[in-house]
């Protein structure tokens, strides 16, 4: 590139060397500047760097200046500070349906946005946890189709697959297609689900996003149900994304577990008073055994009451449970 059209790319080298090289304990002297913009074959008096910062402030960029003769420039703030980079990360880790290789591929874009300093920080945090990863390589790609889907009013097309003997994800009803009408998304319990009204079959249905291959956006408008619910409160209701017929119940517990009930319910609860020393929480959930084995798993201390639908529910549950044992 000749020379004077690295010129006229100085001042964006000179944001980008701040970005990457600088922070409050790294600050840039003009002079150091100078010599990093000529390893990129671009020459630069102390004073241009001067004027070209302040022209950088005045656009928005935060250039933090330390006096002094350790002093020097820095970039004092960025589109992501260290421990939200360090949340994202560990969500991207920690996610069960992105794959080993994308999740590899996300946590260095993740990175990118760091300093120098930070990102090497951030490389020596990370730990290599033997996680549960996903297998579906294409979970991004069916991601990009299903918000796709919605924002153009489409139906969508795609194969569900499910576990085999060997380990591997094979297709469902001996590879049909599935065709819905995609409503949103969901992260339920370290997974992502589409929920999607199936006009077919005249319900609303939950779907894996791992577990979909080959997704495609259809000409089709999508249809919609007769009462389409709140999906906010629509989520908390349900158990491991399951179908079943919502109810409205009361679960009795000591006061000291009512949060476990608010964790897993939401703040949206209406609290009672009930036996000495219990309160009884009223709520609603879609019925179902994940419901009843959520029940059970957090001990006899929280108890279903009503309603008596619900109550034989979990009776059967804990018998066929017994059982086979």
């Amino acid at each position: 590139m000749p020379r004077s059209e690295n010129q006229k790319l100085k001042i964006l080298y000179l944001k980008d060397i701040l970005y990457k090289y600088s922070d409050e304990y790294h600050p840039l002297s003009a002079t150091q500047i100078c010599n990093m913009l000529k390893d990129l074959g671009v020459e630069a008096e102390r004073k241009s760097i001067y004027n070209d910062i302040e022209m950088l402030a005045q656009y928005g960029f935060d250039i933090m200046k330390i006096n002094g003769r350790e002093g020097g420039f820095f970039m004092g703030s960025r589109e992501f500070e260290l421990p939200e980079l360090k949340l994202l990360i560990d969500a991207v880790m920690s996610s069960k349906f992105i794959s080993k290789r994308e999740s590899d591929k996300l946590v260095k874009k993740i990175t990118s946005f760091a300093g120098e300093y930070d990102a090497n920080d951030l490389k020596r945090q990370l730990l290599s946890i033997n996680r549960i990863k996903g297998q579906n390589e294409s979970i991004l790609y069916t991601v990009d189709e299903i918000n796709s889907a919605i924002r153009t009013n489409r139906k969508l097309r795609f194969k569900y697959c499910e576990w085999g003997t060997d380990i591997k994800l094979k297709p469902k009803k001996n590879g049909e297609d599935y065709e819905v009408s995609p409503m949103t998304l969901i992260w339920d319990d370290e997974y992502y689900y589409m929920v999607a009204y199936d006009s077919a079959a005249g319900i609303i249905k939950h779907y894996r996003v791992d577990k979909m291959k080959d997704a495609s956006v259809l000409e089709e408008r999508r249809d919609k149900p007769d009462v389409r619910p709140d999906m906010s409160v629509y989520s908390g209701k349900m158990f491991g994304m399951f179908g079943g017929r919502s109810a409205k119940i009361c679960l009795e517990c000591p006061e000291e577990m009512v949060g476990i009930l608010i964790d897993r319910f939401g703040q949206d609860v209406r609290i009672t008073s009930g036996r000495k020393g219990t309160v009884n929480v009223h709520t609603e959930a879609v019925l179902g055994k994940p419901f009843y084995g959520w029940i059970a798993s957090v001990g006899p201390r929280i108890k279903l009451l009503s309603p008596s639908e619900a109550v034989e529910g979990m009776k059967g549950f804990l018998k066929e449970a017994a059982s086979a044992y």
